[in-house]
């Protein structure tokens, strides 16, 4: 990595930065971007995902000008419908009876800001089906509060990993970092080796 430039993390998730650690990548810093997550009138998830990836790294390199500031966003979508992270609960379980048998995509949007003002961004799109659940298993999900804080309302990294019948696309994704295009990004950059 440059020793000109250092790497921000702009985000509060500890899975994207346990993510990067598996790639060899760990951050100058991490700082969390405090934005207004709320989707725009008639936005779609895709674009919702790149969008809020995008108004991240723009919050933190407001104040770190010299830095190369990544950011992601993960949006569960059951058709047109972005489901973000749920408020309560009873949230959580509309989401989940939503999702329950059925299949849905999660996009993820990752932008990589350089310190001269470029920015870089990727969508990615993986599809997952999960399994019809139960009452019982739906009530000992929520009741386990794995839930708080994850789009969509579970952790496939976590528990939810039980219910998914099949995913096609990036895992990693799901868990809040496409590693194979943030790896790209990052080695476009010169910020990993080859």
């Amino acid at each position: 990595m440059s020793a000109a430039h250092r790497l921000i993390l702009a985000s509060a998730s500890p899975r994207r930065l346990d993510l990067l650690a598996q790639i060899g990548v760990t951050p100058d810093a991490v700082i969390a971007a405090d934005v207004d997550e709320t989707p725009a009138k008639g936005e779609l998830p895709g674009p919702m995902a790149r969008r809020l990836a995008v108004i991240k790294a723009q919050a933190v390199a407001a104040n770190e000008p010299d830095s190369f500031v990544l950011a992601a966003d993960t949006v569960v979508a059951c058709g047109r419908r972005a489901l973000g992270k749920p408020e309560n609960d009873q949230e959580a379980r509309r989401f989940l009876e939503l999702l329950s048998g059925r299949r849905h995509r999660v996009y993820g949007g990752v932008v990589l800001l350089t310190p001269s003002g470029g920015a870089s961004t990727r969508l990615v799109m993986t599809t997952v089906q999960m399994k019809r659940l139960s009452d019982a298993e739906l009530s000992e999900y929520l009741a386990s509060g794995e839930w708080q804080g994850k789009a969509g309302g579970y952790a496939i990294q976590g528990r939810a990993g039980a219910f998914i019948k099949q995913i096609n696309g990036s895992y990693p994704n799901v868990v809040g970092l496409p590693l194979l295009e943030v790896a790209d990004l990052l080695r476009a950059h010169g910020l990993i080796g080859t």
